[in-house]
């Protein structure tokens, strides 16, 4: 047997998971270029940080500033909070902003509630004992600020626009719609509420009930969606964001702050050198792991259901003990009732096989991964392998392995 490791149970206590493969299969693991790039250090963080884009300093900002916000995001973005706020938080001291004058909000958009051990994780014991920390309401607890040039109805969270001075956390991966995140997604869907989140994403960006796998990763320049984002964060007044670039342990290897378009844009630039893969075409079995996004396990469909040959089987690795997340617009609410955007689960264009293999199996997942019917859950690599020897019928199969997937995005799409 062959044994290959791919990381595990990102937000939990992140081991490896090992694999093996017969010995005759032809197995391959597919990297994304930026997976071994150094962690920065503190200092580093901290310098970086100090560099704004387009901006002034973060600590020049606060001068004069009388209440602040700092919004992060949630639990299935692997942005490392904990190390970034300390180094904040020394630039509004420095600034003159005591600590009873600040709070955090977590940039939920339509997703579910985060409580006290995801805020801990996020942000670190310390900052959740010091500062208030709150969830954001997409139905409630809102502010109109106006309607963009695209028709957007902006009602953004009542407590982020009682504060003077908006901060935003948060980290650029690839995103199937806004083609990365970051940026000004903090705020819209962030923070938006659920008839704003719904008319960007459905009225204006087309992702509406045909819950089909897109690449909007493919669409970075000209993206609607994210040109309606950029509007609405303008609007909304975000002062300052600091968005991250990630390896393939999740690790922080960029930084990028200051004004949250620039910036943004800076990001994107490394991004698609960090997440950019060579991809093999037309493979027996694709192993897509989901580390990084195990509770949004259909994100690292994307690249398996492209890799794949028609037929062909895909095993998605999606290990998250706290199971797929709480979505109030494409997620699940019974056997036939969803979200306000929700209709069917996702389709892929090749017939293959999917293969969930999860120590933490869903019957019907809240956040749909494919048709639950055609869904075939393993519990073990052994019952694993058993299942793609009964889907593809090929004595030296060939396999491509993603160790985060979820993140990945075929080098042609960038050319």
């Amino acid at each position: 047997m062959r044994a290959i490791a791919v990381p595990t149970l990102y937000w939990h206590e992140r081991r490896s998971l090992t694999l093996n493969f017969p010995d005759k299969w032809d197995v391959q693991v597919y990297h994304m270029n930026g997976y071994d790039a150094p962690r920065l250090t503190d200092s580093q963080i901290r310098a970086r940080l100090g560099e704004a884009i387009h901006s002034r300093p973060l600590r020049q900002l606060a001068s004069k500033k009388t209440e602040v916000t700092v919004i992060f995001d949630d639990m299935t973005r692997p942005t490392q909070c904990v190390r970034l706020v300390p180094h904040i938080l020394n630039e509004l001291q420095s600034g003159g902003i005591s600590e009873d004058r600040i709070r955090f909000v977590v940039a939920l958009g339509a997703h579910g509630a985060n409580n006290r051990t995801d805020f801990v994780k996020k942000l670190g014991e310390e900052t959740v004992q010091k500062f208030p920390v709150y969830n954001h309401n997409p139905f409630g607890n809102l502010t109109d600020v106006g309607t963009t040039k695209r028709g957007t109805p902006l009602q953004i969270n009542s407590e982020v626009m009682a504060c003077d001075l908006k901060i935003g956390i948060g980290c650029i991966v690839p995103h199937s719609m806004a083609g990365f995140t970051g940026g000004g997604k903090i705020i819209l869907p962030g923070v938006s509420s659920m008839e704003a989140i719904c008319y960007n994403h459905c009225d204006i960006g087309g992702e509406c009930f045909e819950r089909i796998s897109s690449s909007g990763w493919r669409g970075v320049e000209g993206n609607i969606i994210r040109n309606d984002i950029e509007e609405a964060a303008r609007l909304a007044g975000l002062d300052f964001k600091v968005d991250v670039v990630v390896n393939e342990l999740g690790e922080i290897s960029g930084l990028f702050a200051g004004d949250f378009v620039e910036e943004w844009k800076k990001g994107v630039e490394i991004g698609k050198r960090v997440y950019s893969t060579s991809c093999p075409s037309n493979v027996d079995v694709v192993v897509a792991n989901a580390y990084l996004k195990e509770n949004q396990a259909a994100t690292a469909m994307n690249i398996a259901a492209e890799t794949v040959a028609e037929g062909g089987a895909v095993v998605l690795i999606a290990n998250a003990p706290e199971g797929q997340y709480t979505h109030y617009a494409y997620g699940k609410f019974g056997k036939k009732l969803g979200g306000k955007l929700w209709a069917r689960p996702p389709s892929y264009p090749k017939k293959m096989t999917t293969i969930v293999y999860s120590h933490y199996k869903e019957k019907d997942p809240l956040l749909e991964i494919a048709d639950p019917e055609h869904l075939i859950w393993t519990r073990t690599w052994t019952e694993t392998v058993e299942a793609i020897k009964a889907s593809v019928d090929k004595d030296k199969p060939k396999v491509a392995v993603f160790p985060t997937a979820c993140v990945q995005v075929p080098a042609s799409a960038f050319s």
